[in-house]
């Protein structure tokens, strides 16, 4: 068994990449028009011998951005003091972060439908974090682990559950993924790393788990990847991939562009309704305002005398001056005992109540 991150060989071209910026470049073409840019490429110079066009999958691909905008718009929020009238914007922002996940999710599912070879695990994905596979991908180099399997049903320390499972059924090769909407939230933290060993350890076991689990499908191959869905610069090395090269994981020529024009199409649909809510939110706050002007407006001296109203600023300072000369008169107050504190029984436990008396 071959168990790696995933890679491409160096120097090649991802011409999904390229198609992706012409076919939703913002020119004043129709819509059939981009679609055909890039994707009607020769046969030659196509990368994969499978292709998915929009047009094929549009109405399925809006389905799925119809269900998402639903499942957003019909969150009720929670009365929140500090929010206030602005609840219902960052209620939705929440869901956006969820359901685009999600979205992702089901569309590659959908495109992946253009490989024959190709199954997509979307269900019951738990996968076992082995105690073995944990400290060998830890204490181990990941090229140094090829070749090993280990046991899906030996003792382990919780689960992971990736976002899908990719079976290329043709070369017996598994894809282990994790669809990320962006990693910039990601940062410089350890959560990206601890995700990534996850990961790492589920492919050791992989192979066992899919035989035992899944109508005995065997592979003989697992690579991992993480895929950035905002298409950010990938790493293939550290298994960071973009949306943008998705192309090369279902050996499908089209799919980059298709889910190119997913989160342009989604994108709009979620400013609407963020433009929409913040509209309310504002007519909300407008209200109030014009109801407390009249009261704003009675108030004969706005200017607030920080200083007291007795007292100018000269005064302040010297009187201030006044009070650091007179300091020495506060060493009274202390003693000059050296006696050693008495033991004191500390006593430690959970927040109570006060006892009332």
């Amino acid at each position: 068994m071959t168990t790696h991150t995933l890679s491409v060989p160096t120097g090649e071209v991802l011409r999904s990449t390229a198609a992706t910026a012409s076919v939703f470049s913002h020119h004043s073409f129709g819509l059939n028009a981009r679609i055909g840019i890039g994707i009607g490429e020769p046969v030659a110079l196509r990368r994969h011998p499978h292709i998915v066009r929009f047009a094929e999958v549009e109405a399925d691909l809006d389905l799925l951005i119809d269900r998402a905008i639903a499942a957003i718009a019909d969150g009720e929020p929670v009365e929140d003091d500090i929010l206030g009238h602005y609840v219902h914007i960052a209620s939705l922002v929440r869901a956006v972060s969820f359901r685009e996940g999600k979205l992702l999710e089901q569309a590659v599912e959908r495109l992946a439908k253009a490989n024959p070879h190709i199954v997509v695990l979307t269900q019951s994905l738990k996968l076992p974090l082995v105690k073995a596979a944990l400290e060998a991908v830890s204490g181990n180099d990941w090229q140094s682990l090829d070749g090993i399997k280990l046991d899906c049903e030996a003792p382990a320390k919780g689960s992971y559950t990736p976002d899908l499972i990719v079976v290329n059924r043709a070369k017996h090769l598994a894809y282990i993924l994790d669809l990320k909407r962006s990693l910039a939230s990601y940062g410089d933290t350890s959560r990206l790393e601890e995700l990534k060993l996850k990961m790492m350890a589920s492919a050791m076991v992989l192979p066992d788990w899919l035989y035992k689990h899944h109508k005995r499908m065997m592979v003989d191959t697992v690579e991992v990847a993480i895929v950035d869905g905002a298409s950010r610069p990938s790493d293939h090395a550290t298994g960071i991939w973009a949306l943008s090269e998705i192309d090369d994981l279902l050996e499908i020529d089209g799919v980059a562009a298709c889910m190119a024009e997913l989160r342009l199409r989604f994108g709009r649909r979620v400013q609407q309704l963020l433009e929409v809510e913040a509209r309310k939110a504002l007519g909300v706050v407008a209200i109030a305002i014009s109801d407390t002007a009249p009261a704003v407006a009675i108030v004969s001296n706005p200017l607030i005398a920080l200083n007291g109203p007795a007292r100018t600023y000269e005064e302040e300072r010297a009187m201030a001056a006044q009070d650091e000369d007179n300091g020495h008169d506060h060493l009274c107050y202390f003693d000059d005992q050296d006696d050693e504190p008495e033991p004191v029984r500390i006593r430690v436990g959970f927040a109570r109540r006060p006892r009332r008396h």
